[in-house]
């Protein structure tokens, strides 16, 4: 919530066992809770830079370390942190952006086939059956992320495939590191759902779409565009300093990387509906 407290959110001295018995008793907070689990905080924008700070650090390090009045208390907080928020209403600090690995821009639908609602209604006539109507759907995916999760430790990323990535956040002027350990690891993820044990410099455009929007730099409330031109012009920056880009643009076009990128929206989409 939009109103947590640091002491809720880490941890504090149990107040009533303090009071009556004297003695000091540690109360984990939300982050012990959601250990092993998936962290979810609406409107992140508005929540205290502080407090964004505590959950990004215990993100990245998998532990929740807390100082409370001579006590030192530490515990495991795995979790995978989703936030949303509405750039309209302000955005974060360029630095707390970064912390975030990647980043997905959501619109409403806009052409009148999207927008019918007859899925709300049949949902709401008998949800039951609904649900049974895209199980198997449902079912497969699931399996093909667990077979990827399987594979993904033996994902190789090559040296060339690395020098591009690298490349590439340098041709953006992406400040810091984050971004392209980012693009490693999305890119071995996407070879992996793909089935492949070996990520390619395809799989790094594919994946720079998440990764690198968010970390563009743009002066207060601008909008930066990301799309395929950008892509296009990064590349051609790297072919004129040396770095071969021909294996790329045979491997993704501009017209197949968009209809990639598409496919992959309308199926996150199917899946949010259900």
């Amino acid at each position: 919530p939009l109103n947590a407290t640091e002491d809720r959110v880490v941890g504090t001295l149990h107040v009533g066992s303090l009071m009556k018995n004297g003695e000091r008793e540690f109360v984990p907070g939300i982050l012990a809770e959601a250990h092993g689990q998936i962290l979810y905080v609406d409107e992140i924008n508005l929540l205290e830079d502080h407090i964004i700070d505590l959950l990004l650090d215990a993100a990245a390090t998998g532990v929740c370390h807390v100082e409370r009045e001579g006590m030192s208390e530490e515990y495991p907080s795995r979790f995978v942190l989703v936030g949303t928020m509405n750039p309209e209403e302000g955005t974060l600090r360029p630095q707390l952006l970064d912390r975030f690995g990647l980043s997905v821009r959501v619109t409403g639908s806009l052409t009148q086939q999207e927008r019918l609602v007859r899925r709300q209604a049949q949902f709401e006539a008998d949800a039951e059956g609904f649900r049974a109507r895209f199980a198997d759907e449902g079912r497969r995916l699931a399996a093909q992320l667990a077979r990827a999760k399987e594979l993904y430790p033996c994902v190789a990323f090559p040296d060339d495939v690395a020098s591009f990535s690298s490349g590439l956040c340098s041709e953006m002027s992406i400040d810091g590191y984050r971004a392209d350990i980012a693009l490693m690891r999305a890119a071995r993820a996407m070879a992996a759902l793909d089935g492949r044990d070996c990520a390619t410099r395809d799989d790094v455009l594919s994946a720079s779409r998440f990764v690198l929007p968010h970390r563009l730099k743009r002066s207060p409330f601008e909008e930066v565009s990301f799309d395929d031109k950008v892509l296009e012009r990064a590349m051609n920056a790297l072919e004129e300093r040396g770095l071969d880009t021909h294996e790329a643009k045979a491997e993704s076009s501009a017209s197949s990387m968009g209809q990639k990128i598409a496919d992959l929206s309308i199926e996150k989409a199917d899946e949010g509906k259900k």
